[in-house]
């Protein structure tokens, strides 16, 4: 029996760990330990609750105003003393980009632990688009031993890097986990939500919007907000902008300023259930995040990224997302032109998703059981 750690700190890496800790859990060929460092702590308590998941260790890193190099440091250390010398494992696995996932795969790197990298093998070629991410995944490629990539896209950038050996394409296990969310909401949980969210009117056109990446910070989020209050005011009648609005107050102060209007609800972070119930019934997504770009696609919604550049190029060339940046006369133009061209729509809404058919985790599965 193989021992395997699932290691990871944030919501969207809850996601995504999600459905391969039900596999590996259910399969005799394995035994599963979960830690959890929290960089998202409320968030991703929201994940570990819906997706029902037992958490052997929890870190709870996170301490007000920390810096970067010192959540670094102190992860590597805390993962170390207080996981990996605790009892031995023979995969550790990380997902994504985030700081955890650098020092997780650093720390299992020292313990001369393999390494397992979900989602690997995505570059937006900007070291510092997004930041620190991208290093973080460049770094993480270097370390790891199994590159579990979604798309060709992604191996080829691994490729490119000279890293070749145990680098498979499987889709993206957001995918599953989407899939297996939707089947959690059953009539009842929709009848709660619609109650809930009684002052949005899902009669008109729901335009989604999530944004939240430091990127974003400053000039940029307020020309986004300048760009939704014009498509506010020129189709009042007909579209409902509803934004979950993050918690940073870099975002959240700013968005509380300047989006006074009838029609854009800001309403608070939404738990995971929540938020596919949102994207279901939205008609356009506009959004920075990379999960949401990755999912949006298999219910069938376009997606206007609010980004300079993205790693996940793949939507871009499938024709599910337009990269928008914070360009405010562009996502004013795009958005218009998904209201009123309806072939416009349709061959975004209709284009088939690049990231997989939910098949990953089988797949990651079966290519870990037989080394």
């Amino acid at each position: 029996m193989k021992k395997v750690l699932f290691l990871f700190g944030t919501r969207p890496e809850a996601i995504k760990m999600a459905p391969l800790i039900e596999r590996f859990s259910k399969d005799s060929r394995f035994e599963v330990k979960v830690a959890v460092t929290a960089q998202h702590r409320e968030m991703l308590d929201q994940v570990l609750s819906f997706f029902e998941i037992a958490v052997d260790y929890d870190l709870n890193v996170m301490k007000p105003n920390q810096t970067l190099h010192q959540l670094t440091a102190d992860l590597i250390s805390r993962i170390t003393n207080e996981i990996l010398l605790k009892e031995p494992f023979d995969y550790v696995f990380v997902q994504g980009d985030t700081t955890t996932v650098l020092a997780s795969a650093l720390a299992a790197f020292y313990q001369k632990i393999k390494v397992v990298h979900i989602e690997a093998g995505l570059r937006s070629g900007d070291m510092h688009s997004p930041f620190p991410e991208e290093m973080n995944r460049v770094l993480t490629s270097r370390i790891a031993d199994f590159h579990f990539c979604p798309t060709e896209t992604s191996k080829d950038n691994l490729i490119r890097e000279n890293i070749h050996k145990n680098v498979f394409v499987v889709g993206n296990t957001v995918i599953d986990a989407l899939l297996t969310g939707l089947q959690k909401i059953d009539p009842n949980s929709e009848a709660k939500l619609l109650a809930r969210f009684s002052d949005i009117d899902f009669e008109k056109k729901i335009i989604l919007v999530t944004c939240h990446r430091r990127e974003n910070f400053g000039q940029p989020f307020e020309e986004i907000c300048e760009a939704l209050l014009e498509i506010a005011a020129a189709r009042s009648n007909e579209v409902e902008i509803v934004y979950p609005v993050h918690l940073n107050p870099n975002i959240k102060e700013i968005a509380h300023q300047k989006l006074l209007a009838p029609n854009i609800k800001l309403i608070a972070p939404l738990d995971y259930p929540e938020l596919i119930w949102m994207m279901n019934k939205s008609h356009i997504i506009l959004t920075d995040s990379g999960g949401i770009q990755e999912e949006a696609p298999s219910l069938g919604k376009p997606v206007l990224v609010l980004r300079e550049v993205t790693e996940r190029t793949e939507g871009v060339d499938a024709g599910t997302a337009v990269l928008v940046g914070s360009d405010k006369n562009k996502i004013v133009s795009e958005t218009q032109k998904l209201l009123d061209n309806s072939m416009y729509y349709q061959s975004i809404s209709k284009a088939s998703n690049p990231y997989g058919d939910g098949s990953t985790s089988k797949q990651i599965i079966e290519i870990l059981a037989a080394d």
